[in-house]
């Protein structure tokens, strides 16, 4: 490989990395011939795999590694935990190069709930589910551990390994170990606890193991509350932290469940024109998801998704050999497929399953969305155009917008600024400035309705394109003094919106219409972003402008005002005398020998007609 052909690869790799989710997830990387040669997992995708293309990345391993890369493929889960086991998952059955490799197969342990008369219930790592019903894995062992002994703590589940039957208690054929001695156990084997109280224990320990925590953190904490008015702090605490790990604790797992063996998951999701539809397809073996692809089908003859599913499920499964008879889709289909069935599941594992399929599809389509707009930027301004004209049912696309803010102290120095956004983006040469001329005073209604006259008089008078759309920094109070202006006195039809903020001053609703309403955005979108940031924009923009005018206003002396003194000898004067009050108490022979006859004369002149005005004041 010649250097342009590396450099071509990792172009390509970094656009793949910049368009990755900030989500957790792991990660696959592969080499020239298809092959796996890393899995990882990160709680941040796009975070962690673009580390490994930093320049200041140093070890020689991961060098080598990089250099091997020739593309790069991910699946995205809801949780941190569920990346460990994913990524788990995935180096078992690939074995990858670059990994360390698992050569005694064991993997995270899981927590059995035994088949037995009296059950008991502990760690394990080996899966069989003949002897009894198993919930995990755990990627975090401590948190497993936690949950062992606060079960064995509250329900006191039998330890011992000897078979214990009904029969036997009833002919007494056990005697107790050193637990019951102890308090560790309630002597279930002598009779000391009925078995029915033990499946009672049993089954309220299984609702733990299966998440239902409620209870059991009630326990807790009344415990802890009870324990520190004993004034038993130590005891308190210990029970605190795990109450909190206990909040932490979550036995279901997305990706892994000892109750699905062998299905197959499909899901599709339409792109924005609908003519493209990516199908998700993630392949579930011996209860762990080691497989996840998505793949894009073009419409030609506008099928249906179902049609779609029809065409897409007998290719894939043929594809990656899949003999699943079980196949999960999002919707009820009308047909058959050879040896399988269909399932819409509504709720546990394989719902869980489904929603992550279809997760990982709306992924795939919104990093091809992200790829396609780097390549032609306008792209992306048309859509958030687009976007924004249907939210705001305006008739034309809103290409010029338009925002206004005030700034002043007090009323002082009062100044406006008005920015202008062209196909979503800063058009900074027709950005303008605005001394307030008209309003005394701290008025921001006055002052808003002043701008916006001048500016769109002149607009109209010049015959300049109108903007699409005007927005206010402000909510509704803003928006009806702009409608005044434009709608009642210059009789122009422009669309206003108006950005709101809470009480933390912080922007959290968009307003439209007159009357105003709440238009529904989620305030984390990309468009709500924008918008934010045209507000940002405008506000910046009038602060500096009113900051600049307050330092000239602050550092203007007397001497400016006077014609034929320039800045030299202004600075000339004040090294000299070093106050403006010193230089009118000059002579005209002092100041002669500062800065000249000439000049002194029209110094001298200046600040004696200044007096004799204020003594004609006076007098």
């Amino acid at each position: 490989m010649n250097k342009e052909e590396n450099e071509k690869r990792l172009e390509r790799l970094k656009s793949i990395v910049l368009a990755m989710p900030e989500q957790p997830g792991s990660y696959q990387y592969y080499d020239r011939d298809g092959v796996i040669i890393y899995v990882g997992k990160a709680k941040n995708l796009k975070r962690r795999v673009s580390s490994y293309f930093h320049k200041e990345v140093d070890r020689f391993k991961t060098k080598v590694l990089v250099s091997k890369i020739w593309d790069i493929s991910y699946t995205v889960v809801n949780t941190e935990e569920d990346a460990l086991l994913l990524e788990n998952s995935l180096i078992k059955q690939y074995n990858p190069r670059y990994n360390v490799l698992l050569k005694d197969g064991k993997t995270y342990p899981s927590i059995v709930v035994t088949n037995e008369t009296f059950p008991r219930i502990f760690k394990t790592r080996n899966i069989n589910k003949r002897f009894g019903t198993y919930f995990g894995p755990f990627p975090h062992i401590s948190a497993m551990y936690n949950i062992l002994e606060l079960i064995k703590k509250i329900y006191k589940p039998r330890s011992c390994q000897q078979p214990i039957t009904k029969e036997g208690v009833e002919l007494h054929r056990y005697k107790p170990c050193l637990e019951y001695h102890i308090h560790n156990c309630d002597g279930c084997c002598i009779g000391k606890q009925s078995w029915a109280d033990y499946q009672e224990n049993i089954r309220q320990a299984k609702e733990i193991l299966k998440g239902n925590t409620r209870d059991l953190s009630k326990w807790v904490y009344d415990r802890m509350l009870k324990c520190a008015e004993e004034l038993k702090f130590e005891e308190a605490e210990t029970l605190k932290q795990r109450y909190l790990l206990l909040q932490e604790f979550v036995a279901k797992s997305e990706v892994v469940s000892h109750t699905i063996t062998d299905v197959d998951v499909f899901t599709i999701t339409d792109d924005e024109n609908n003519k493209n539809a990516f199908i998700n397809y993630i392949h579930v073996k011996n209860g762990t998801v080691n497989q996840s692809f998505t793949y894009e089908y073009k419409r030609k003859l506008d099928e249906t998704d179902e049609d779609l599913l029809n065409q897409a499920i007998p290719e894939i499964r043929e594809r990656f050999q899949s003999k699943a008879r079980e196949i999960i889709v999002p919707f009820e289909m009308s047909w058959r497929v050879k040896d399988a069935d269909f399932f819409v599941p509504q709720r546990g594992d394989k719902k869980h399953l489904l929603e992550i399929s279809e997760m990982n599809g709306k992924q795939y389509k919104f990093d091809r969305l992200k790829q396609s707009e780097k390549l032609n930027p306008e792209q992306k301004q048309t859509r958030m155009m687009k976007e924004l004209q249907k939210l705001l049912g305006l008739q034309k696309l809103p290409y010029q917008i338009e925002c206004f803010d005030n700034s002043n102290i007090s009323g002082t120095d009062a100044v406006a600024g008005c920015i202008v956004y062209k196909g979503m983006k800063p058009s900074r040469k027709d950005y303008r400035k605005y001394n307030i001329k008209t309003v005394v005073g701290p008025d921001d209604y006055a002052s808003m309705q002043e701008v916006v006259r001048r500016r769109y008089k002149r607009m109209v008078e010049e015959k300049q394109p109108l903007p699409d759309l005007i927005i206010t920094d402000g909510g509704k109070g803003q928006m009806d003094v702009v409608h005044e202006v434009t709608d009642g006195e210059l009789h122009l039809d422009i669309p206003i919106a108006g950005l709101a903020k809470d009480d933390r001053h912080r922007t959290n609703e968009l307003l439209f219409g007159f009357p105003p309403r709440t238009v529904a955005v989620d305030v984390k979108s990309e468009l709500f972003r924008l918008l934010t940031q045209i507000q940002d924009e405008v506000h910046r923009y009038a602060i500096t402008f009113h900051r600049d005018k307050r330092s000239k206003h602050a550092l203007h002396s007397e001497l400016d005002d006077i014609r034929g003194i320039g800045p030299k000898t202004k600075d000339t004067l004040l090294k000299q005398f070093r106050s403006v009050k010193r230089i009118a108490e000059a002579s005209q022979e002092e100041l002669a020998k500062a800065v000249g006859a000439a000049k002194a004369q029209i110094i001298a002149h200046h600040f004696k007609a200044k007096q004799e005005n204020v003594n004609e004041i006076v007098n």
